[in-house]
C-alpha cells in the first residue's frame, strides 16, 4: 500500500500563475499531478497548499481519494470558495492520476471507460470589427471547426460609447473631476448599444455562414437583468448553441424569466465554486449547459458528480477550460468528458510551444477536437527544469486584476 510522503507544488508560466501539485508517494516512480490553477490569487492557493492542506496527508494512503477529498473539504470548518476549491482540486486531480497509474489505465477508464472516440471543442473567434470577426470565424470553419464563440474586440465588445458627453457626466461639475476611475479609460459600457450591436453582429453572421455552424456568445455578466432577458429574446432567431454567462452569479434568479419567455440555450457557471450555485438551476431546468471550472469546484471527484446531476436534468457540461487555464486542469476536464453521457462541448485553449513542452503527454488539439492518448493516470506529465524556465520573475511579480469596465454613470459592472 502506497503512502504519500510530500506535496510539491510549482508555479510556472510566465506570470508564475500556473499552480501544479504533485503529490509524492514512498513508492518509486509513483507521483501524480493536478491543477490549483486561481489566476488572480495565486498566492493565497499557495499559501493553503503548502501550510495547511500538505501537512494533514502525509502518512496517507493516495488511494482514498474520496475520503481524502471529504475530510479536507471541512478540514478548516468554513468550505467552498475559489482558493479553498483550486487548492483542493491541485490534491484531488494529482491522487486521480496516482490511482490510474497504479491501476495501470487512464483515468477515464477508471470512471467508467470512453463514450466517445474524442472531445468535440468550441474555438475562439474574435476581431476588433465585425469585417475581422467575420473573417476569423471563416478562418475557423476552414480549419474544420463546428463550434464558434463570436466576440468583437474583448469581453462587452460592442457595448462601448465614449465616456464624455452625452452618456457620462461632465467630470468638471464633480467633486472628483477626472479621477474617477470611469475617465481614464475613455470608454464605458452601455446595455443597450450592447444589445444592438450584438443582434446585428449574429444577424450578420448568420448571412455570412448559415445555420449548419454552432454559434456562441459571451456576455460576461455585464448586462442588468431585464437587459439579459432582452438579449437572450432577440437573439432566438439566429439560433445560437449556447448564450453564455448572461447573467451574474448574483443575479441568477433571473433565469426563471430568461427560460419562461425564450428558448435560446443558456450556460453559465464558470465563477460558481458551492453546490447550491449549480443544483437549482440544473434541478429546475433553467439553464442548458453547466460551465464550471474542474479546479473551482474542487476538482475531478465533485466535477464529475456534477455531471451525473446534470445528466438526470438533460443539462449538459461545458467545462470552462479557455483562457488562463493551465494544460493539466484542461486534461482532467477531457477524461470527464470521454466518460460522461452528459458531455455537451469543451472550451478550447491554445498554449504556446514552449508551454506544451514542459507538459509531455498532454492532450492533442486539431481540428475541433481534443484528443486523448492511452497512458495510465492522467497521461500528461511536467517537465520541472521547462516549467520553470517559463516564468519571468518580473511578470510574476506583478498583481493580476481583472479588467475594470464601468457604466456610463461610473458605477463599476460586475464581471
Amino acid at each position: 500500500m502506497a503512502r504519500i510522503t510530500g506535496i510539491k507544488v510549482i508555479r510556472t508560466r510566465a506570470t508564475a500563475s500556473w499552480v501544479i501539485v504533485k503529490v509524492l508517494t514512498d513508492q518509486p516512480g509513483l507521483d501524480g499531478i493536478g491543477s490549483a490553477h486561481d489566476y488572480n490569487a495565486t498566492g493565497a492557493v499557495v499559501a493553503a497548499l503548502e501550510e495547511w492542506m500538505a501537512p494533514r496527508l502525509i502518512g496517507r494512503d493516495p488511494a482514498m481519494i474520496e475520503d481524502i477529498w471529504q475530510s479536507t473539504f471541512t478540514s478548516g470548518y468554513w468550505r467552498t470558495g475559489p482558493t479553498h476549491n483550486a487548492a483542493l482540486a491541485g490534491i484531488d486531480i494529482a491522487l486521480w492520476d496516482i490511482k490510474g497509474k497504479e491501476a495501470g489505465m487512464p483515468v477515464y477508464q477508471l470512471l467508467g471507460g470512453p463514450v466517445r472516440a474524442a472531445v468535440p471543442c468550441y474555438a475562439h473567434a474574435v476581431g476588433d470589427t465585425l469585417e475581422a470577426l467575420v473573417d476569423d470565424v471563416h478562418r475557423y470553419l476552414g480549419d474544420g471547426w463546428q463550434y464558434v464563440r463570436c466576440q468583437v474586440g474583448a469581453y462587452g465588445g460592442g457595448g462601448f460609447v465614449p465616456a464624455t458627453r452625452p452618456h457620462a457626466p461632465d467630470p468638471a461639475l464633480t467633486p472628483w473631476g477626472r479621477d474617477w476611475p470611469t475617465w481614464p479609460s475613455g470608454r464605458a459600457f452601455d446595455d443597450d448599444t450592447y444589445i444592438e450591436n450584438t443582434v446585428a453582429m449574429f444577424a450578420r453572421l448568420r448571412d455570412e455562414v448559415g445555420y449548419g455552424p454552432k454559434l456562441t456568445h459571451d456576455v460576461h455578466e455585464h448586462l442588468r437583468p431585464t437587459s439579459a432577458v432582452t438579449l437572450a429574446k432577440r437573439l432566438e432567431p439566429f439560433r445560437l448553441f449556447f448564450l453564455e454567462d448572461v447573467l451574474p452569479p448574483e443575479q441568477i434568479a433571473w433565469y426563471r424569466q430568461i427560460r419562461q419567455q425564450c428558448a435560446t440555450p443558456q450556460a453559465i457557471g464558470e465563477l460558481f465554486t458551492n453546490v447550491q450555485e449549480w443544483l437549482p438551476l440544473i434541478s429546475e431546468r433553467l439553464i442548458d449547459f453547466i460551465r464550471c471550472r474542474v479546479s473551482k469546484v474542487g476538482g475531478i471527484t465533485p466535477a464529475r458528480k456534477i455531471a451525473h446531476v446534470a445528466e438526470a436534468f438533460g443539462v449538459q457540461t461545458a467545462w470552462q477550460e479557455g483562457g488562463n487555464t493551465d494544460p493539466v486542469n484542461l486534461t482532467a476536464a477531457m477524461h470527464i468528458d470521454m466518460t460522461s453521457h452528459a458531455f455537451g462541448i469543451q472550451e478550447e485553449n491554445w498554449f504556446s510551444e514552449a508551454e506544451l513542452e514542459a507538459f509531455p503527454g498532454h492532450p492533442i488539439l486539431a481540428g475541433g477536437y481534443l484528443y486523448p492518448n492511452a497512458r495510465p493516470g492522467l497521461g500528461i506529465d511536467i517537465d520541472e527544469a521547462k516549467a520553470a524556465a517559463l516564468v519571468d520573475r518580473e511578470r510574476a511579480s506583478r498583481p493580476r486584476y481583472l479588467v475594470e469596465d464601468r457604466r456610463p454613470d461610473g458605477s463599476v459592472i460586475r464581471p
